[in-house]
C-alpha cells in the first residue's frame, strides 16, 4: 500500500502519486506552488522528485522561473560563525582540492554552480596587493566580491542577471572585524553588467581579473535573462567567450593575472574539451598562461549504484575543473617562435601484461589519486582492466628521456601512432614550462587529433598522493603536480 500523503494544496489526503493529484485537481500554478512550498520547508530535491513526479532539472526551472536565479536552498540569512578558514596554507601546486567547499563569512552553497571561496582566496593573495582592483564580470552569488572584501581588496562585481546582483548585496551585508586583514575595507562595486561588454572599464585599468563563468548547457543560471551564457550551445557559448577574452584582454594592466574556472561536459558518451576551448580562446586574445591549476571535485559518488554504472558502461564520472591563470603580457609578440624544449614525452606504443598489473577496485572518477609507493600498479592497472579489450588498445606514453627537441616533433609522433587498428588509442602526457610559461601539450594534442575516426571519450587526471611537495611557490611558479591521459576511440 502507499503511504498517505497530505495535498499541500487542498489538504486532502493522497494515496499514491501527489504530483499526479495536484496536476489533475489544481492548476499549474498551484502545482509550481505546492513545490515551492515543500522546497522553503527543506524537503530535499530526489523527495521533491519522488512526491511530485518530476525530474531535477524541472525542478531547476521553476525555482530560476520563481526566484530569477538557480539556488539550492530557500533558506534566510546564515549566521556567521567565524571569518575565515581554518588553518588555512596557500595552494603551491597545480592540483587544488577542497574537501569542504568552504563556510567562512557569508559563504554557504545556496547558488548552485557557485565556486568553492578557497578558489578566490587562493588566487586574490597570490595575484594581487591589498588596495588593488579586483574585477569579477559572473559575481553570481558573490564569492569573489566577499573574498575581496574581506582581504582588503576593491572589487568591481559584474552579473547579467539582476538577480544575482541582489544575492551578492545581500551576502555582502556584514561588517568585518577589525583588523581582518592589514588594510582598510572596501566595500565592493555591484551592479548589472555584460562581461562581453566592459565599455564602463578604461583600458589598462584592472589589477586582477577572478570570475566562474557557467558552462554551457549544463545548469541554467537565470530565466529569461538575454546574454546568459548558460543558456547557450556549445558552438555559440565559445563564441561569445572569445569577446570575454578580449575585453578582458584589453580592460586587464599588463604584467598581470586573469583568473578562470571553466570545466568540460560530456555528450553522446564522449567529452567535449570546454575548458581547453575556453583556454584557446583567452590564448587567441593575447594571453600567456602563467598556470593551469587542475580543481578537484569531492561531490562525484564513487560507490554503489555509480561504481556499478561506471564499470559496465566504460565511463568515468567528470571530476575535474580547470583554473588556468592566465598574464597580459607587457610586450605584444609580433611573430611565432619556435619552441626549444628538451622535456617532452616520448611516444611509444606500450602497453604491459594485464595479469602483472592486477587491482582490486577500479577508479569512477576523472582524478586519479594514488600513493606514490603504489602509483605504477595503481595506475597501469586501471588503465588495463579498462582499455585493454584483447589487447586492442594503443598507449603512448610519457618518458623521462629527452628525445624530442620541439613539439611539432612530438605531435606528429602521436599523429602517426592514431592510425594504427586500435579500439582505443590512450595519451599520457604532462604540461609543461617554457621559461615563465606553461606549454599546454594536452590541449595541444586535442587540437592535433581532431579527426573522424577518433572520438574523445575521457580526460583524466592523474596525479601522486603522499609525495613530499615543497610548501613553498618557486621563481613565482606552482610545482607541476598532474599529468593526463586522454583516452580515444577508435570508431570505424
Amino acid at each position: 500500500m502507499h503511504k498517505l500523503i497530505e495535498c499541500p494544496i487542498c489538504q486532502h489526503p493522497v494515496n499514491g502519486d501527489l504530483g499526479k493529484h495536484v496536476r489533475s485537481q489544481h492548476s499549474e500554478k498551484d502545482f509550481k506552488t505546492a513545490i515551492l512550498k515543500a522546497k522553503e520547508k527543506g524537503m530535499s530535491d530526489p523527495e521533491i522528485g519522488a512526491v511530485f513526479g518530476i525530474t531535477f532539472r524541472q525542478l531547476e526551472k521553476i525555482i530560476t522561473e520563481a526566484y530569477g536565479v538557480n539556488i539550492s536552498a530557500i533558506k534566510k540569512k546564515k549566521k556567521i560563525k567565524y571569518w575565515a578558514p581554518q588553518k588555512f596554507k596557500e595552494e603551491t601546486t597545480t592540483v587544488w582540492s577542497f574537501k569542504q567547499r568552504g563556510d567562512w563569512a557569508t559563504h554557504d552553497g545556496k547558488y548552485r554552480g557557485n565556486w568553492s571561496p578557497y578558489i578566490p582566496r587562493n588566487v586574490i593573495l597570490k595575484y594581487s596587493k591589498p588596495g588593488e582592483l579586483v574585477l569579477d564580470y559572473f559575481a553570481g552569488g558573490g564569492t569573489t566580491a566577499v573574498e575581496a572584501k574581506l582581504l582588503g581588496r576593491k572589487c568591481m562585481a559584474r552579473d547579467i542577471n539582476p538577480a544575482c546582483v541582489n544575492l551578492t548585496l545581500e551576502n555582502l551585508k556584514f561588517a568585518s572585524p577589525q583588523p581582518l586583514f592589514p588594510s582598510p575595507v572596501f566595500e565592493p562595486d555591484v551592479a548589472v553588467g555584460d562581461a562581453k561588454n566592459l565599455a564602463e572599464f578604461s583600458d589598462n585599468s584592472i589589477d586582477l581579473i577572478c570570475a566562474h563563468p557557467p558552462y554551457a548547457g549544463i545548469i541554467n543560471y537565470s530565466s529569461n535573462v538575454e546574454g546568459d551564457l548558460s543558456q547557450l550551445g556549445i558552438e555559440d557559448f565559445i563564441k561569445e567567450v572569445r569577446t570575454v577574452a578580449t575585453e578582458s584582454y584589453r580592460v586587464l594592466k599588463p604584467g598581470r593575472k586573469c583568473a578562470i574556472l571553466i570545466g568540460d561536459t560530456r555528450k553522446k558518451k564522449h567529452v567535449i574539451p570546454i575548458g581547453f576551448q575556453t583556454i584557446d580562446a583567452f590564448l587567441e586574445a593575447g594571453f600567456k598562461l602563467k598556470e593551469l591549476v587542475i580543481k578537484r571535485q569531492h561531490n562525484c559518488k564513487t560507490t554503489g549504484f555509480w561504481y556499478d554504472k561506471s564499470i559496465k558502461y566504460n565511463f568515468l564520472l567528470l571530476a575535474h575543473e580547470y583554473l588556468p591563470i592566465f598574464e597580459k603580457p607587457f610586450i605584444i609578440e609580433t611573430s611565432s617562435i619556435r619552441e626549444e624544449i628538451s622535456e617532452y614525452v616520448k611516444v611509444v606504443p606500450n602497453l604491459e601484461n594485464p595479469a602483472s598489473k592486477k587491482i582490486t577496485k577500479l577508479e569512477t572518477t576523472t582524478v586519479w589519486l594514488f600513493p606514490a609507493d603504489d602509483f605504477d600498479t595503481r595506475f597501469y592497472g586501471n588503465v588495463i582492466e579498462r582499455y585493454s579489450n584483447e589487447g586492442k588498445v594503443l598507449f603512448a606514453e610519457r618518458s623521462s628521456n629527452n628525445n624530442f627537441s620541439d613539439l611539432e616533433s612530438y605531435l606528429k609522433s602521436i599523429e602517426e601512432l592514431a592510425d594504427s587498428p586500435n579500439k582505443f588509442f590512450i595519451v599520457h602526457t604532462q604540461d609543461i614550462r617554457k621559461n615563465k610559461y606553461v606549454v599546454p601539450v594536452a590541449k595541444n594534442v586535442i587540437n592535433l587529433l581532431k579527426s573522424k575516426n577518433l572520438k574523445l571519450k575521457e580526460i583524466i587526471i592523474v596525479a601522486k598522493d603522499g609525495e613530499n611537495i615543497s610548501s613553498e611557490v618557486v621563481e613565482d611558479n606552482l610545482t607541476t603536480a598532474h599529468q593526463y591521459l586522454l583516452v580515444y576511440e577508435i570508431v570505424k
